[in-house]
């Protein structure tokens, strides 16, 4: 099949909130864009789920300032963020905010025409910004679709995988990769490229991301020689829904209710239990997430937990008018399959939400690989052990607004291969890619799909779960890890049927080895890590640390991870 080749100035992989704000950004810059992704665009990312805040210093709620939004944030992070990536994100964050209300994001306002501004766990101030009702993701996702839509600088691929970084001479110079729905080739050509592809939490057996969150933004860039940085450091959101199963409803969307109408967080004997580990006051919810996660977990290891393994969520003392006014066409869909807030609690537990590691990066989001920048979920360095509520989409709108910036203002630096080159050079690396899918996918000649790659996965996200989850101990990861590194064979043996068109299961085949290679790297890290911090829970290692470390990621020449601790301040 003929190769679809493009030449761009810059190429951005993943289309979500960061990969959005990046092509605009790119293309304000007077850069050509290519923005590919492999759902559709503006539809595949975790920021369409997202139903609550962004924090931001605008200090229309009470005072604030962008150094006091810093200090939170580097209180919350257990000391393990980056403090430039967090003063490079937070000053930016109200500049940022009011761009994405110039592409019709309306962000909620109080009666008095000033933006409203809600108080959040971690944050000292008033000032996550939010879009009603439940919806701040979809609405900042539809207000960058319409940011570059139209615009003739920026292009659009979607449906496309991209399998490997093309490094010439030291430099990432294109990628290459497939279109789903034909299978046709696609090599790219650019002046510089920004991975923006999301986090890694579909590794998990429950996790609240979308389908597509497999890792593999991290992959392609280790494999092009990204450095990687604290890859044990994975956020569980700690009352997301358990119990009734629920149909229409977003796992983790129990949160803002509770802040907003004080609903009571319970055990199964319906005692208030959040006093005893971080003194909270009934109806007062300070307990950052990684507090509240280990809470119920203890709970539940102490005898005290739900019927289903969690914690209870009570709104009964709410008066009914008070919580139609807050859950509005939410209360409907709830009551109609059988939850009644005003007599019944639901059952709440923690679930993979975040990658607070990744890929390591400057200022400006570059990687140490010239060429090659990353944003959003994907880079180390915003968030540490702990995500305060709100600093997810602030992180993606405004690590995507400066890659942007910096991929289009690097695209033309003289070093390097020639364009003539750069683009033999993509053409080469195809020429090699497409020999090795081949062979990954069809290992025997198969007339059919030989096993279910989604049991395959089941069987990895229970390992994931049960061993390198919310709590961990050193028998624990050494099983996972011998789990994860034993699937790696059952993986390869896979035959898939060769299709004429669209294939899922490759797609799915290419993802599993992906979501295989970053469980271990979270897996090595987690065992390097013999400490208790944030969201990384030893319980044979239950103290912190006096002075927080972190651990470097890369791959060898073989493939295999390459662990080493490293200063925060490198």
């Amino acid at each position: 099949m003929e190769t679809l080749q493009v030449q761009t100035d810059v190429l951005i992989i993943g289309a979500g909130a960061a990969g959005m704000m990046a092509a605009r950004a790119a293309a304000d810059e007077g850069a050509s864009v290519l923005l590919a992704d492999k759902s559709l665009i503006g539809r595949g990312g975790a920021t369409i789920l997202a139903q609550m805040t962004v924090a931001v210093a605008l200090g229309e709620a009470e005072a604030d300032d962008p150094d006091v939004h810093f200090e939170d944030t580097m209180k919350g992070s257990r000391g393990l963020a980056d403090p430039r990536i967090v003063r490079a994100i937070v000053d930016r964050g109200p500049e940022v905010i009011l761009e994405a209300e110039g592409y019709g994001v309306k962000w909620a306002r109080t009666p008095d025409g000033k933006r409203s501004q809600a108080f959040a766990p971690g944050h000292s101030r008033a000032r996550c910004v939010y879009v009603d009702i439940l919806n701040t993701g979809g609405a900042t996702v539809n207000g960058l679709k319409r940011a570059i839509w139209k615009d003739e600088r920026i292009s659009r691929l979607k449906n496309v995988m991209m399998t490997k970084i093309v490094v010439e001479e030291g430099r990432a110079v294109g990628a290459v990769g497939f279109e789903l729905e034909t299978l046709r080739p696609v090599a790219v050509t650019a002046g510089s490229i920004i991975l923006a592809t999301g986090g890694l939490t579909e590794v998990y057996a429950r996790n609240s991301a979308s389908a597509n969150m497999t890792g593999d933004g991290f992959v392609l860039a280790a494999e092009a020689g990204a450095e990687l940085r604290d890859m044990e450091m994975v956020q569980f959101f700690p009352i997301a829904h358990l119990f009734p199963p629920l149909v229409g409803i977003d796992p983790i969307m129990w949160d803002p209710f509770r802040y907003k109408l004080g609903g009571r967080l319970l055990n199964g004997e319906q005692e208030e239990f959040m006093h005893r580990y971080n003194g909270e006051v009934a109806g007062k919810y300070t307990a950052a997430r990684d507090q509240t996660t280990l809470a119920i977990f203890r709970e539940v290891e102490a005898g005290r937990g739900t019927p289903h393994g969690g914690a209870y969520l009570d709104f009964r003392m709410v008066p009914e008018d008070k919580l139609k006014e807050a859950f509005g066409p939410v209360i409907d869909i709830l009551r109609n399959q059988g939850v009644d807030l005003t007599r019944d609690m639901v059952e709440v537990a923690p679930m993979a939400h975040f990658m607070l590691g990744g890929v390591r990066v400057d200022e400006g989001m570059r990687t140490r690989v010239p060429g090659l920048l990353a944003s959003g979920e994907l880079i180390y360095g915003m968030h540490g052990a702990n995500r305060l509520s709100g600093n997810a989409i602030t992180e993606a709108l405004v690590s995507g607004r400066i890659a942007g910036e910096t991929a289009a203002r690097d695209r033309a630096l003289a070093e390097g291969p020639s364009a003539g080159d750069r683009e033999a050079s993509v053409l080469r690396a195809l020429e090699a890619e497409l020999p090795r899918l081949e062979a990954f996918w069809h290992p025997a000649d198969v007339e059919r799909d030989s096993a279910s790659l989604q049991a395959f996965k089941r069987k990895l996200q229970r390992i994931m779960w049960d061993g390198a989850g919310p709590l961990r101990t050193e028998a624990g990861l050494t099983a996972a890890l011998a789990g994860v590194r034993g699937l790696r064979g059952e993986l390869e043996a896979i035959a898939l049927a060769k299709p004429s068109a669209f294939a899922l299961s490759r797609v799915e085949k290419l993802e599993a080895a992906n979501m295989l290679k970053v469980g271990e790297a979270v897996i090595l890290g987690a065992i390097e890590r013999r400490e208790s911090r944030g969201a990384h829970v030893r319980l044979d290692y239950e103290e912190t640390m006096e002075n927080a470390g972190g651990f470097s990621l890369s791959l060898d020449d073989r493939g295999e991870w390459l662990l080493a601790q490293a200063k925060q301040d490198e």
